[in-house]
């Protein structure tokens, strides 16, 4: 794995997740309480073997290069030759941000050939799943191939927003579509069909022979999965990669969290008593960046009707955070939350520093960073009110409480950078 070099593509706007990405990249957005999304792909490529890794950035990355700054680079031995750089557009090429995910890579070259590698991965920032890609690298030279591709079964329902393969016996590539009307299922099954996970083994010269081909191409949308794997699979050896999960679970967990009811959904599958992703594995462990906080507090415990009790049921609580005489129910806690006494949170998902005020109800929301919510605020039971008061409101009734919609912030801006 010494030779092989992992390129995360960390650079979309992430535009569904609006409003949690007003203010940073996708990639950066918190997830599971301690967690960023970009923590899931770096953590994988850390457990599979690979040292030299480069984060392609591009629309407001400042808080997602201090993540990697704080919490990622003292994993990584310089002298040893290993190193994780955070490498922002420098238009080398010509005048335009990236305009696909082939052409990001492709104004990158002259740092990617700096590391000399023999092959080069490239990764998405922006999904939750655990895999080992030394598995896939190693099938990638086991089959002789010039481009190996991750592949997961996906409902025939969903398979239209993702690439869809085509494969003979041998797994070997046969046909590729991007994001088609009609996907071809798997033959004998006729409810899947099989996934690109966006997940690539290149051999590094064919990846930049490639490259240069089709960036003289202005026709060409620059995107690997639009352009470059369609242009290659009748004429080079192209195989893709049955997802293998890291996960110590039955069935395969893969999620992308790319709209907030999915996002929602996939934090919540955590609070289950059995949760279908470990995250308590301590053979596949998931980093991330971790502040000096003091443990999470419960106080009080009164008893009589009016009584108040400081309580977390089927919860994350992270640390620094304190439940005063306040109550919360299947939800996650994110640093240095406070919820008040009488308050209660309920399906909820409360990013750091979050303050509720006393007797507020919250049920099935999300609130960014350092927000505070006002004592007797009701949030998540009057979809109608919520929209009224400028809140973004899903299709499956979450409410989104993003930073300036109206609500009482903290003074403390540290609590709200970011």
């Amino acid at each position: 794995m010494n030779k092989a070099l992992a390129v995360i593509l960390a650079g979309g706007k992430g535009s569904r997740l609006d409003p949690l990405t007003r203010d940073r990249a996708k990639p950066a957005v918190p997830f599971g309480g301690s967690y960023r999304i970009i923590d899931f792909s770096l953590s994988n490529t850390i457990n599979s073997g690979i040292r030299n890794i480069l984060v392609l950035t591009q629309y407001k990355a400042f808080s997602l290069d201090r993540h990697i700054s704080q919490g990622w680079r003292n994993l990584f031995v310089n002298p040893l030759g290993e190193a994780i750089h955070v490498v922002p557009p420098q238009q080398r090429i010509d005048e335009q941000w990236y305009r696909g995910t082939a052409d990001a890579v492709y104004q990158n070259i002259y740092a990617i050939e700096k590391f000399r590698p023999d092959y080069i991965v490239i990764l998405a920032g922006d999904h939750i799943y655990k895999m080992n890609y030394r598995e896939m690298v190693a099938y990638h030279k086991q089959n002789n191939a010039d481009l190996t591709i991750g592949a997961l079964q996906v409902n025939l329902k969903q398979a239209k927003h993702f690439g869809i393969m085509e494969t003979d016996a041998n797994s070997q590539i046969t046909g590729f579509s991007e994001k088609p009307d009609q996907p071809q299922p798997i033959p004998g099954d006729a409810d899947h069909a099989l996934a690109s996970m966006g997940i690539y083994v290149f051999d590094a010269r064919f990846l930049f022979e490639q490259l240069c081909q089709d960036a003289t191409k202005n026709e060409s949308a620059h995107d690997f999965g639009r352009d470059i794997i369609p242009s290659i699979i009748h004429s080079h050896r192209v195989f893709a990669f049955p997802f293998r999960d890291e996960n110590k679970k039955v069935g395969a967990y893969w999620r992308d969290v790319g709209t907030l009811d999915a996002y929602y959904e996939a934090n919540m599958d955590l609070i289950a008593v059995d949760p279908l992703l470990n995250m308590y594995d301590n053979d596949w462990p998931i980093r991330t960046y971790h502040p000096n906080l003091p443990p999470p507090k419960f106080v009080f415990s009164e008893t009589g009707e009016e009584g108040r009790c400081g309580q977390a049921l089927d919860s994350i609580v992270c640390p620094g955070t304190i439940l005063s005489g306040g109550r919360a129910q299947q939800s996650i806690l994110g640093a240095n939350t406070r919820i008040n006494s009488f308050a209660e949170v309920h399906d909820s998902i409360l990013f750091d520093g979050v303050d509720i005020g006393r007797h507020s109800k919250i049920r099935r929301a999300i609130i960014d960073k350092g927000v505070r919510i006002p004592p007797e605020t009701v949030i998540g039971y009057d979809e109608h009110h919520d929209r009224s008061r400028g809140f973004t409101v899903t299709e499956s009734g979450i409410t989104v409480i993003a930073k300036g919609e109206g609500i009482e912030h903290f003074a403390d801006t540290a609590l709200a950078d970011y």
